[in-house]
Order: structure tokens, then sequence, then C-alpha cells
């Protein structure tokens, strides 16, 4: 799959949210923090759609050969549902929530759902690191530790302007950011290395 028809589902799912909010504004009355989240989701898709152009060739290309390989047609064919399966529960997760539910073992278990495609997510990566060549797994696994210990550096030194009064952080809203910001490091760490090693 190449970078391009990425792009265009990353359109098309983008689309399909921006409708679900405008359907939910116009005609099914749904509260504006659920509209809001819909149009969220589809802002994000969009804007990850948005950025694949900004993109140079070569990392394109480089894409695109890694995508034809076997190991990386499983991988993205295990993705899509993933990123779907993610979108839908912590919008179903989010709504649920503050609709109200009294028992805290139930709100523990619907508040941790959208958890459980990042697990699915990082089964489907460990099996993409086992099946690429050694190059290619070299990058993969400088990137994801260069990403955790510069992440790490971040939040350790968050914690200690936390702790000096120089900073103040939502406890809340640090920790659903760590897996984004992992991401994003990752993705620029990866991009990084694989020029270094071309």
């Amino acid at each position: 799959m190449t970078l391009r028809r990425f792009m265009w589902i990353f359109i098309a799912i983008a689309l399909v949210a921006f409708a679900l909010a405008g359907a939910g504004h116009f005609l099914l009355a749904w509260p504006p923090g659920v509209v809001g989240m819909w149009a969220g989701i589809g802002a994000g898709y969009l804007l990850g759609a948005l950025l694949f152009l900004l993109l140079p060739r070569w990392w394109r290309q480089h894409c695109d050969e890694m995508y034809a390989q076997p190991a990386g047609k499983r991988y993205v064919r295990a993705l899509w549902p993933i990123m779907i399966g993610y979108s839908l529960s912590l919008f179903l997760s989010i709504w649920w929530i503050k609709r109200g539910i009294e028992s805290v073992p139930l709100r523990a278990i619907v508040a941790v759902t959208p958890a459980l495609a990042i697990a699915f997510f990082m089964r489907a990566a460990l099996r993409y690191l086992r099946e690429i060549d050694e190059l290619q797994r070299r990058i993969e696994m400088e990137s994801i530790g260069i990403a955790s210990l510069g992440l790490s550096l971040l939040y350790f030194s968050g914690g200690l302007l936390e702790k000096a009064k120089v900073l103040s952080f939502d406890a809340a809203a640090a920790m659903i950011w760590v897996f984004p910001l992992l991401m994003l490091l990752y993705g620029v760490c990866k991009f990084v290395l694989a020029r270094r090693y071309q």
C-alpha cells in the first residue's frame, strides 16, 4: 500500500467523522461535546492526510517499498481495523462516562477500553518487527529506543518543574499524551535514521 492510498483512506475516515458530527448536530440533536468529539476525530485524520503531502519524495518512496514487502502488507492490514476500533471505542467510552456510570468497576472498564486498541497495535508492531530484515529492524529499534528515552527525559523534567512549582500540569492529560507523544517522537527518529542509513 502506498502512502498516497494511506492519505485517501485518512481523508475518507475524516469525511465519515465529519458526516457523523454534522448528522449529530443537525439531525440527531447530539450534545455539543459528542458532536465536537466526532469533529475532532475528523480533524485529526484530515491533519494526518495533509501531513502526507508535506513528506519528501525519498520518504514516500522508502515507505512505499517498506509496505510493499509481505511483512509491511500484513502490518497495514492489521492496522486499519485497529485505528477504526480505537476511534470508535474512544468515542463510546467518553460518551458513556459522560452520561454517568455509578459502578466504579464498570466505569474503570469503560475508561480503559480504548487502551485495548493500543494493545492490539503493539502486538501488530511486534509481529512486524520480527518479520522485517535486519537493517529495517535496526532502524525501528533505534527509533523506538531514542523516542522512549527522549519521552522519559521530557516527562521526568516536567515532573521536576511541577514539583518546583515552575509549571502546573493536569496529571490525567499528561498521562493520556504519553502514547501520542511517543509515536510522534518515534516517527521523527525513524525519519532521521532512515535517511542516515540510505
